[in-house]
């Protein structure tokens, strides 16, 4: 066998044992976060009770202070005309006003623990609340990991013969990818999951906004209900847009980058040109869904990097060419200066390479960036 076989062998093994390590880890991981999120929503949920038995006290403490109040001005009453009330009356004033006061203490003592209680609570699941997004950000890691793991160390042996910047630009997807899960999870979860656990929880205030107010404030709450509803679908639709555009099937790739832009210009405080320079036609699928996206990444880093006023987008098009430039008025940048290996161009110049096209980016600092690709037109596939 040669020392090559044996080294290939051995490497494996290597891999199969990291792959033994990184699974087990990730397990470990899970359930320290599970039982974490376990523990914060019991301790939530008592908290929650805790809240309901404070406000419960305050409104006993408020009415034993009025009832207190009155004995006491009962007792003063009592005491200025002494003479005029029997031992037995004098007594039953007193005892009912040091009775009242004792038990307006007690209750004192008990707001001051369960708020002390509370405090406690709040501050255990806070530290729980760090426990699970470090468990997150660490489940997330070893997923990064495991991925690589799995998907490129299969044929290590000839991957060592790839390029650095081909090993690199895996990591940073796999990255990206896991950091858009996490995103994506995160906007559900915060964005329609939140919203729509507001509308149940509304549902119920109308059940007894009708019995205890009437039909028009029920009617009013209705109407916030229907607002609700209407914010968490606009939320599920921009994301699921954010994740593939329907439109880019639909209507195509022209539509799809005109509908894209003006949501841009609207959401960002800056002006946005699209010019379109010859016949609007579809292409192939996946064509029109690399573009698409090449585009977007061209606008996203004028939006993140470039602090413009203004980014012009042209869309030309041939009969064999599609060319497409996309040019802000921002700060620019030195690019001998500049690392020319950013995840965000190598990933455009990948998806330019397996459609044959060339990229190039021009910029100077104080003088905006201009982003030009040049695609041979695939009108299938």
């Amino acid at each position: 066998m040669s020392v090559t076989k044996e080294n290939e062998r051995a490497l494996d093994q290597v891999i199969e044992d990291m792959m033994d390590v990184v699974n087990n880890s990730k397990q470990e991981v899970f359930e320290i976060g599970e039982e974490s999120r376990k523990q914060q929503e019991v301790l939530t949920s008592e908290v929650k009770e805790i809240k309901q038995e404070v406000e419960n006290i305050i409104k006993e403490s408020d009415e034993l202070e009025r009832r207190l109040k009155a004995s006491r001005v009962r007792l003063s009453e009592v005491s200025k005309h002494f003479d005029q009330y029997s031992e037995e009356e004098v007594r039953k004033v007193y005892n009912s006003t040091h009775e009242l006061q004792t038990q307006l203490v007690v209750q004192r003592q008990k707001e001051v623990a369960l708020i002390k209680r509370r405090d406690d609570l709040e501050q255990r699941i806070k530290a729980l609340t760090n426990n699970v997004e470090r468990a997150e950000k660490l489940m997330s890691k070893i997923n990064v990991i495991s991925t690589y793991l799995q998907e490129d160390f299969k044929e290590v042996n000839q991957a060592l013969e790839s390029a650095k910047e081909k090993h690199e630009f895996g990591l940073q997807i796999i990255e990206a990818q896991e950091e858009e899960r996490r995103k994506l999870s995160r906007e559900i979860h915060d964005g329609p999951a939140q919203m729509l656990a507001n509308v149940l929880i509304r549902s119920d205030i109308v059940d007894k906004t009708i019995k205890q107010k009437g039909i028009d404030e029920a009617v009013k709450e209705i109407r916030e209900m229907k607002e609700m509803a209407r914010n968490a679908l606009y939320e599920v639709r921009r994301i699921i847009y954010d994740l593939r555009p329907m439109a880019l099937d639909d209507l195509g790739l022209v539509p799809t980058l005109r509908k894209y832009l003006t949501t841009v210009e609207d959401y960002h405080n800056l002006k946005v040109q699209f010019d379109v320079r010859g016949k609007e036609m579809r292409y192939g699928q996946k064509f029109e869904a690399a573009v698409f996206r090449m585009v977007q990444e061209a606008v996203q880093n004028a939006l993140k990097h470039a602090e413009a006023s203004l980014i012009k987008v042209l869309f030309e098009t041939t009969q064999h060419q599609l060319n497409v430039i996309v040019i802000d008025d921002g700060v620019g940048f030195d690019q001998s200066e500049k690392k020319n290996q950013s995840f965000g161009l190598i990933g455009m110049r990948e998806r330019i390479e397996m459609l044959d096209g060339e990229l190039k980016v021009e910029s100077q600092i104080g003088d905006g960036t201009k982003v030009k690709i040049s695609l041979p037109i695939v009108y299938e596939g």
